[in-house]
């Protein structure tokens, strides 16, 4: 990419999307193009081939997607794999037609299998059974990323996908209803103190092991990989550590300042058990994270307090 590149950034103001955006500012690419859902229906066939007849991108970061916590994802299966399957289709196939550059798809280590051998590589897809409370999710991600390696194999289209683990950082869901793990529990711990509040409860047995990174490392990884990374394969991307959903919320509550009590409800689903993303691809490309936890949290926590506001 040369800094007056033409880039077209899908999902812009999500939690990913406007981190991507803040890197290439950030690195001098001064071309950038964001889009709403207002002014552009990515499941819109028309609409899509509408945008790149009259704006012509030369790069793409395939953003994009209607996103979760466990519980919506669980209750709305049919939804999260329909709108995701409609968003990749159209702009992978326009990207395709309109002759784009490159393009860059970002997935989610939820396409792994639920029983995965740790820490996951990038082999390990389609090797089991996929975590059943996220699987249309998972599918419609699988099909992303297989439409791009096809494209490429059949056509040569230059279009490569990515395999984030857990993200977090600014302009992250707060919404206790279809947020994920880590914004849920700063909100739910916030709210507790500010309402002095006794207990916190917290869904599942508080064992499972996640990894987490902040959004602004994987954007930046992104970049990275756009700029340097042609390969057949995806790529993860996370920081080779893992911590329990307990000594998360512990973590979380430390920083947020709340003295009450955890209670845990195991009536609620866990979910995969451990999913720990094999890096060693991505390091030997030549990156690595730069965020740590506990460094992330603060950050994300104080950008709460300053935009946040509850209905």
């Amino acid at each position: 990419m040369n800094k007056d590149s033409k880039i077209y950034v899908a999902g812009h103001r999500g939690l990913v999307g406007s981190a991507i955006v803040r890197n290439l500012k950030y690195k001098g690419y001064k071309n950038v193009i964001g889009k709403s859902h207002r002014e552009l229906d990515l499941m819109s066939f028309e609409a899509v081939r509408e945008f790149f007849g009259n704006k012509k991108p030369e790069y793409i970061f395939l953003a994009a997607a209607k996103v979760g916590g466990i519980g919506v994802n669980d209750k709305a299966p049919a939804d999260f794999i329909y709108e995701n399957l409609m968003m990749e289709c159209n702009v992978i196939k326009a990207a395709h037609d309109f002759k784009v550059k490159k393009l860059l798809f970002l997935g989610s280590s939820c396409i792994y299998p639920k029983m995965c051998s740790q820490p996951i590589k990038e082999e390990y897809l389609l090797s089991g059974y996929l975590e059943p409370t996220n699987e249309g999710y998972a599918l419609a991600k699988i099909c992303g990323l297989k439409m791009c390696e096809f494209f490429k194999k059949q056509y040569g289209d230059n279009f490569i996908s990515v395999m984030p683990t857990n993200l977090y950082g600014p302009n992250d869901n707060f919404d206790l209803e279809t947020s994920h793990v880590m914004p849920a529990l700063i909100r739910k711990f916030h709210e507790a103190k500010t309402n002095n509040k006794p207990s916190v409860e917290i869904w599942g047995t508080g064992k499972p092991l996640r990894e987490f990174l902040h959004v602004d490392d994987m954007s930046d990884a992104c970049v990275y990989l756009m700029e340097k990374y042609n390969g057949h394969e995806h790529v993860n991307i996370g920081t080779g550590k893992e911590i329990s959903i307990k000594e998360l919320a512990l973590l979380i509550k430390s920083i947020v300042g709340y003295e009450g009590e955890l209670r845990f409800d195991e009536s609620k689903p866990d979910g995969t058990p451990r999913k720990l993303l094999d890096i060693s691809k991505l390091n030997n490309l030549g990156w690595k994270y730069k965020i740590e936890l506990e460094a992330g949290i603060k950050d994300l926590y104080n950008w709460f307090l300053q935009n946040y506001r509850s209905n």
